[in-house]
């Protein structure tokens, strides 16, 4: 009797010791400060390491090493940083994933200042880093393709369909319910790498407002910056309305639920 009741006992600590721990809502920090400095960090790395590879690219490796550089770069602070932010850097990210439902509007606008000043804090990490004469050369990194307005109409198309692709890929791999997937970063960084090597020469794939605006103020440099506003913010919204109306599930969509 006395084994068997101590065998007893030992299953009852047991069981108690496998109970989950008791859940605890996140506090204000982690609800409202924490996502912000998790924007800031990560749009500031990413576009560090962005200008970085512009600036000190190789000739011979063409648009590969940017290209490169750039989606690895996606690729790993979204994964890093998913459960802190949800890894925007991006401010047609944003925008779209409010859209689709993905998250609070009281978060955007502090999520968009984020991501602008990550940009800026980027740029000049990465014009503190390298050498002054190569970065006069490259412009500090910012988008300076543009030189004429016969190039306009071909560039503009080209950062709406190009951020119009990568920003389906995010809703889809990351937001959307039925067609979610963990391997949403490698996704969301293998589509910036393509769409790198496809326009680069038409009109540099910028695809984010951070990464133009950080280079423009620390150069100067403001030749057709709008394009890099306009295109992206275009591509993202295109891509909204193709996941509500017609890719998304039946919580997205928001025609032809029945």
């Amino acid at each position: 009797m006395e084994k068997m009741e101590l065998e007893c006992a030992d299953s009852t600590l047991m069981n108690e010791s496998k109970k989950s721990p008791i859940f605890r809502p996140p506090n204000t920090y982690e609800r409202l400060v924490q996502p912000c400095m998790g924007e800031i960090v990560g749009t500031m790395f990413f576009v560090f390491v962005g200008c970085v590879s512009v600036i000190e690219n190789v000739e011979s490796a063409g648009r590969v090493q940017p290209a490169l550089v750039h989606g690895l770069a996606v690729a790993v602070m979204v994964a890093c940083m998913d459960r802190v932010s949800g890894s925007h850097f991006n401010p047609p990210f944003t925008i779209a994933i409010y859209l689709c439902g993905g998250m609070q509007l009281c978060m955007v606008i502090p999520y968009l200042v984020s991501q602008l000043i990550g940009g800026v804090l980027g740029a000049a990490m990465s014009k503190a880093m390298v050498p002054r004469n190569r970065y006069a050369n490259a412009t500090g990194a910012a988008f300076t393709i543009l030189k004429s307005d016969e190039q306009l109409v071909g560039a503009l198309f080209g950062e709406v369909a190009m951020t119009c692709l990568v920003t389906m890929v995010v809703l889809l791999a990351a937001v959307n319910q039925k067609s979610k997937s963990p391997l949403a970063p490698l996704l969301v960084g293998c589509t910036v790498i393509i769409n790198v090597l496809a326009g680069g020469d038409v009109s540099g794939t910028c695809l984010n407002p951070a990464r133009a605006l950080g280079p423009a103020v620390m150069a100067n440099y403001w030749s057709y910056h709008w394009v890099y506003w306009v295109g992206p913010i275009g591509g993202g919204l295109a891509a909204v309305g193709m996941v509500r109306l017609v890719l998304g599930d039946e919580k997205m969509r928001i025609i032809m639920n029945t």
